[in-house]
């Protein structure tokens, strides 16, 4: 039990720290950001409404998820999904509609798969923690 207790407090920690990276880029000052990395600048300056939204559901959706999981809810692992969901719509327009490895090269991939390994390793642990009866 006190495995759970210490898994799903990272998974909280995570996710509140996907909500503080949210909240900094969606109220950055890009020209202050172009002058030290303008890929960057130019990535959140072309981002389209849709892709922030995803943004904002893969961080919401793993926070609520987090504190589903915390009040040990069957229903953290939809919001871990829906959270998933968000992080393939983000990463995708990131890297197909913006194409940031080519921009940035191979290594820009890097964060973005442990963000998705992360997000889909905290739906597949919800998902096993309802079927082993821990989560109601």
């Amino acid at each position: 039990m006190r495995r759970f207790w210490i898994i799903a407090t990272a998974i909280l920690l995570w996710n509140l720290i996907g909500d503080a990276a949210y909240l900094m880029q969606a109220t950055a000052d890009l020209d202050a950001i172009a002058g030290t990395d303008p890929v960057t600048a130019a990535a959140l300056h072309s981002m389209p409404a849709w892709a922030w939204a995803a943004y904002a559901v893969a961080v919401g959706g793993g926070t609520l998820g987090a504190v589903l999981l915390l009040m040990r809810r069957k229903a953290a692992w939809a919001l871990f999904a829906l959270s998933l969901a968000g992080v393939v719509v983000l990463f995708g327009w990131s890297f197909l509609g913006f194409d940031m490895v080519a921009a940035k090269g191979w290594s820009s991939a890097i964060f973005p798969a442990v963000i998705f390994a992360i997000a889909l390793a905290s739906l597949l642990y919800a998902r096993a923690k309802a079927a082993d009866g821990m989560l109601q």
